[in-house]
């Protein structure tokens, strides 16, 4: 089925106010000279310049960075265009790096991922940003994987695990970012159309209009990329239909400034499958995820997410004198309506209000937007660099949750339970306000020592008609969470192919929506008794990177305090602190190139940690990870044949509440591609690609998320073996 794009009024109201914003901000611009070169970077990597300097930089899967002062793995674009599934998002490409694990139960894309850990920290508990503008969901401070931003237009992923340093912005910096960044702008025009084939009866039908440089524009350039990805899933009537535009534009504006204009617009509809219990998959397969019978709870008739959204921002890097500008305007939406069965793993009876045999359900809304701005300033001072900056963001959450009878489609079900079948009904206010300062100092031309500061403020508020939790009850409530967060890194450049660093840093993570609901016995929540949780990072580390090795490796001690633990207290819930989690672990990667267009890729991950609370355990954690790679890259053909394991761990709980231990996996993965040139058969430049996913076929239970009514966990089974054949034209 084809989803029709939309382009309603808002959206062409948000395309005339950017234009209107491009307009203001060049009358605005200061005229001073300055190199171009040093505003116009969008954060991607410049793709030929590092295969012509260092081979092994351009061919690693993952590598450290020689100017970094915390861990931190840069995947490239030549690595996410030659490996990564079309219908890939950030998370499946990130998935690669060391102590990192995601779950993708329906294929690559084909489902929002289940998990995405990283040395632990599950999602919500780090950053995601795109251009370094952070976004996320207010109430938990999540991402959802399938509606933002896909591969065909990821110039680079940086997986930075840590804190960072005082300029580092973010709801969640308290276990590390992912920052993904967009890919640049050609410099040639032209038209590319891509297709792409492939098992679970997947398509990706796309194409690529780039302008190259406008002479009669100001010097501006510009790309505009639609896809439309379609796939049934590996999970049985678990489909995907997918839409994304994404649109690109740069301008240089006089001599020290260049502008830039991005704008996503994403579009999905998709069946979710949450797991299937033992029993199921002993019956129906370990693929089992929704069927086709409208009398059950399991009907993908009735397990449907519709969701929109859009990013947007309006860039300006300047040079104004001795000051360097970087300041982003932006807004970004999410507009979920889903439906679902109430147990769609098969443990509980129909039965509604209406009837016996009526077939109980859940409608649920959740519209959201955020507005904000990034401003980073910086200037030289003394022996260093003064940075300074402020993000502020303010985002509105409107959700609801009804009990309905799917039978008679959707009629509120007051048997269901809440209040007379409402669930929650409620808006929730995420205000954060971060400015920043730091000083890089260099002593020395080789040691640079920066010392900084982070003030964050969190101010969370929720107006519920009804609060989820134990009663229902009202609450119309606010609090406000504060703290200065200090950091200190220090870099020493022992020799320009070797750098070694050593950080501390705090971080803050504030409480989730979820803390203001009741628990049994009480009818509100008392706020102020809510502290954030709070971080304590040691980490050193060291890279190599030459033309034939990349080579790093890390050791880190992360101290996560303050724990909140919810008690009754008279009528409120309060909470209490019961301590916090001890992360440690080693970590390192490495790509060799042995000669003849042949490297070797490596890395390791050990990731410990104790729990102050005395049986306690957490999930998806993996003791370790690892991958290992042989790529072959010579002239036109390239080639990689790249294991990923994933250690033991804990994922789900059984009937009695007891955590599921789960055993380690590894997944192959073979990709191949060769470029044909306009005197090869098609007469343009093409590319043909090949991918084999999980080239071994394992397909052993891997992961738990949820249980049916009666207690039974539900489980996910690794995809089995799938195939993908990829087609693109440069005309």
């Amino acid at each position: 089925m084809q989803i029709g794009f939309d382009f309603k009024m808002k959206q062409l109201a948000r395309l005339m106010l950017s234009g209107a914003l491009i307009a203001t901000a060049q009358a605005s611009l200061a005229q001073d000279a300055v190199d171009l070169g040093t505003v116009q970077s969008s954060g991607g990597v410049d793709e030929a310049a590092t295969q012509g300097k260092a081979a092994a930089s351009y061919q690693a899967p993952t590598k450290g960075s020689l100017v970094a002062t915390e861990p931190q793995s840069i995947i490239n674009q030549h690595y996410i265009q030659e490996n990564a599934a079309p219908g890939s998002n950030y998370s499946d490409i990130a998935s690669i790096a060391p102590s990192v694990m995601s779950i993708d139960p329906n294929g690559p894309g084909m489902m929002e991922t289940q998990a995405l850990s990283m040395r632990g920290f599950q999602n919500g508990q780090y950053n995601v940003t795109f251009d370094g503008i952070p976004w996320g969901d207010s109430n938990d401070f999540s991402q959802h994987s399938t509606s933002y931003f896909m591969q065909q237009d990821t110039g680079s992923i940086v997986v930075d695990r840590g804190p960072g340093d005082a300029s580092n912005i973010g709801n969640a910096t308290f276990g590390g970012t992912i920052a993904v960044s967009s890919k640049d702008v050609s410099s040639k025009g032209g038209v590319t159309p891509y297709a792409t084939v492939g098992s679970y009866n997947t398509r990706l039908f796309g194409a690529e209009l780039d302008t190259g440089v406008m002479k009669d524009a100001g010097d501006s350039s510009a790309f505009i990329d639609y896809k439309n990805f379609q796939s049934d899933g590996y999970l049985t009537n678990a489909a995907q239909r997918r839409e994304n535009l994404f649109f690109k534009y740069i301008r240089p504006v006089g001599d020290d400034s260049v502008l830039t204009l991005v704008t996503m617009q994403n579009k999905i509809k998709q069946n979710v499958a949450l797991g299937t219990t033992a029993a199921n998959m002993q019956k129906f397969g370990t693929n089992f995820g929704l069927n086709n019978d409208p009398t059950s709870q399991d009907y993908a008739g009735y397990n449907i997410d519709n969701i929109t959204s859009d990013f947007e921002y309006v860039g300006l890097k300047s040079q104004q004198g001795s000051w360097a500008i970087d300041d982003k305007l932006y807004t970004y939406a999410y507009y979920h309506n889903g439906s679902n069965g109430v147990d769609p793993g098969l443990g509980q009876a129909n039965g509604t209000s209406y009837g016996a045999n009526n077939v109980p359900g859940q409608l649920m809304t959740m519209n959201y937007r955020s507005v904000g701005n990034t401003l980073r300033l910086s200037k030289p001072v003394g022996s260093g660099l003064l940075d300074l900056g402020l993000w502020v963001d303010h985002q509105s959450n409107n959700r609801s949750q009804i009990e309905v009878d799917m039978t008679l489609g959707g009629a509120i079900n007051p048997m269901g339970g809440g209040v007379n079948g409402i669930d929650r009904l409620m808006t929730d206010t995420l205000t954060t306000i971060q400015p920043y300062l730091q000083y890089e100092w260099k002593p020395t031309n080789d040691l640079t020592v920066t010392p900084g500061m982070k003030y964050v403020s969190f101010t969370r508020t929720l107006d519920a008609t009804v609060n989820q939790g134990a009663t229902g009850a009202p609450l119309n409530t606010s609090q406000t969470w504060t703290k200065a967060l200090p950091t200190l890194t220090a870099r020493y450049m022992v020799q320009p192919d070797l750098s070694v660093y050593a950080q501390y840093a705090q971080g803050m993570l504030a409480p989730n929506i979820n803390a203001f609901y009741p628990t049994k016995g009480t009818v509100a929540t008392n706020p102020s008794t809510l502290e954030p949780a709070q971080s304590t990072n040691y980490q050193v580390g060291s890279t190599w990177n030459s033309n034939r090795l990349t080579l790093s490796g890390d050791i880190y001690l992360i101290d996560f305090s303050n724990q909140n633990t919810p008690v009754p207290c008279g009528i409120y819930t309060c909470y209490n602190n019961t301590g916090g989690v001890k992360y440690s672990g080693i970590e390192g990667e490495g790509t060799y190139v042995v000669g003849a267009g042949v490297s070797l890729y490596g890395n390791y991950a050990i990731n410990n940690y104790s729990v102050s609370t005395a049986g306690t355990v957490l999930q998806n954690i993996p003791k370790n990870t690892a991958s290992a790679g042989l790529i072959y890259n010579q002239g036109p053909a390239y080639a990689s044949l790249i294991a990923k394991e994933v250690g033991k761990r804990y994922s789900g709980v059984d009937v009695n509440n007891n955590a599921i231990p789960m055993s380690s996996y590894t997944i192959v993965n073979f990709a191949s591609s060769y470029a044909l040139n306009k005197s090869d058969m098609l007469g343009k430049d093409a590319r043909v690609g090949f991918q084999i996913n999980n080239l071994l076929n394992r397909n052993s239970i891997y992961a738990s998320f949820a249980n049916d009514a009666n207690g039974n966990p539900m489980f996910y089974a690794i995809p089995t073996r799938g195939f993908m054949l990829s087609l693109s034209v440069d005309m």
